[in-house]
Parts: structure tokens; C-alpha cells; sequence
């Protein structure tokens, strides 16, 4: 990415008499997004190189992020400075809904990252979502999806430990969800219910799917059974957004 000197960058913002400066400097990092000088997922020059490239004070570049962000064109991650918005990835929700073919779908690369894994005993919403009873055993799986590295959902997952005793160790080495089920003798399952909210993130939340605090998360409740209509999961998943969007296929 090449950052235009300070002349033509005080040039260009002198462009717009009578409009706010801040203003006018949305209107420069709007055409050079729409340009692609500064494409999709690019890391954006800092407050400090903003203001001197238009001779301005940091306030108002600031004011122009905020700006910016707020339009769901640029998005700003604490600590780490201020993104190009990538593309909204469609997040279709159909009976057999899986991670790997939604990412490849829109032609990125899947991943994830195990944040925890372990047995517990099940909570009075994990029983109900499971159909078994409060206290009951069931594994539990934290998993942060991405893709192509970028974060697009955090999911905890829940499986009755009596009905799957090897289902641990399979989601310990396999690569998807989808795989340690077969393993443990799923060889498909379908979604039977998705409820659909939303909620601001919580600190956690924010950090890993690197999203600001001040926007929404969408969650889903989601209720996975095999081809007998018997339950073998259920999910909580949060996606960040304007990056994902939910829509419901028949």
C-alpha cells in the first residue's frame, strides 16, 4: 500500500470548501477503498500517519474512522488499529448447514481452533436443548471458526457423553465436527432448530472474533438430530457483525 505525501493529501481534503474536514476525509479513504488503493481485509495507515498525510489533527481523523466505521466500511480492532470491512459472508442455514462447505462456498479457506474441550455436567439449557436430564454428562467443545485466518464465529458445542463414549477423543484429532460424529457412528445429521438473536459481545467475545464492543453479535441456538430424529448436538454459535449474515434457506 502506497501513502500519497502530505501535499496531495491536504490538497485533496482542500477540495470540499464548506464541508467538515473530517468530512471531507471520509469522502478521500471512501474513494480510495472504492478504488481498491486500499482493498478488502487491508490494515488501514494509523491516526498519527492519517494526520499528517492531510494536516490535520488526530481528533479529527479520528472523528472520520468513527465515521467510517460506523457505515460498516471500515472496522476498528482495539489494540490493533483500523481494517477495510471484508465482504459480508452469507451464512445460510438449511438442514445440513456445515462450517467447511459455508467458507469454501464463498471461496476461502476454512480453519479452527479448539478453545476448550472437556466433560461436563449439563446445565438446565443444556439439557433442555439435548433432551436429557440437568446434570447429566455431555461433552462440551469451544471452537473458534475462521476464514482464510479471519475470525467468523465462536461456537460451543454439546453432545450427550453416554450416547458418544469415543466422541472426545475423536474431536481431539479430527478436523470437524462432522468427521468425529461419523466417527462415533453419525454418518449424517441434520438441523432440526435454529433460534436466532442478538446481543453486544462480551470482553471475550470481542477479543477473540475481533470485533468492536459497541456492535452487535448474532447468536444461534441450533439443534442438531441424526436420521432417526434422535438429538446429537446443541450449539450456541456467535457471528460478528456486518462480517456474517444470516439467511434461512427452505
Amino acid at each position: 500500500m502506497t501513502t500519497p505525501d502530505r501535499s496531495a493529501g491536504a490538497e485533496l481534503i482542500r477540495a470540499e470548501p464548506g464541508v467538515a474536514l473530517w468530512r471531507r476525509i471520509v469522502h478521500v479513504i471512501e474513494a480510495e477503498i472504492t478504488d481498491g488503493t486500499h482493498p478488502p481485509g487491508a490494515k488501514l495507515p494509523t491516526e498519527a500517519q492519517f494526520s499528517a498525510r492531510f494536516g490535520v489533527n488526530r481528533h479529527t481523523v479520528r472523528r472520520a474512522l468513527e465515521e467510517l466505521s460506523r457505515s460498516g466500511l471500515v472496522r476498528v480492532e482495539q489494540g490493533r488499529g483500523s481494517f477495510v470491512a471484508e465482504d459480508v459472508l452469507d451464512y445460510a442455514v438449511a438442514p445440513r448447514t456445515r462450517f467447511s462447505e459455508w467458507i469454501r462456498r464463498h471461496n476461502k479457506e476454512p480453519s479452527g481452533r479448539i478453545l476448550d474441550l472437556r466433560e461436563i455436567a449439563a446445565d438446565a439449557t443444556v439439557a433442555a436443548g439435548l433432551g436429557i436430564r440437568t446434570g447429566a454428562r455431555v461433552i462440551r467443545l469451544e471452537r473458534l471458526g475462521m476464514a482464510d485466518g479471519r475470525p467468523v464465529s465462536l461456537g460451543t458445542h454439546h453432545f450427550p457423553a453416554a450416547r458418544f463414549p469415543g466422541l472426545l477423543a475423536a474431536l481431539q484429532s479430527a478436523v470437524t465436527i462432522t468427521e468425529a460424529l461419523a466417527r462415533a457412528g453419525v454418518s449424517d445429521y441434520r438441523r432440526q432448530v435454529t433460534r436466532v438473536t442478538a446481543r453486544l459481545p462480551q470482553p471475550n467475545e470481542a477479543e477473540l472474533l475481533r470485533t468492536p464492543r459497541n456492535r452487535p453479535l448474532l447468536i444461534t441456538e441450533n439443534v442438531n438430530v441424526d436420521q432417526n430424529g434422535a438429538v446429537v448436538e446443541f450449539g450456541v454459535s456467535r457471528y460478528p457483525t456486518p462480517r456474517v449474515q444470516i439467511v434461512f434457506e427452505p
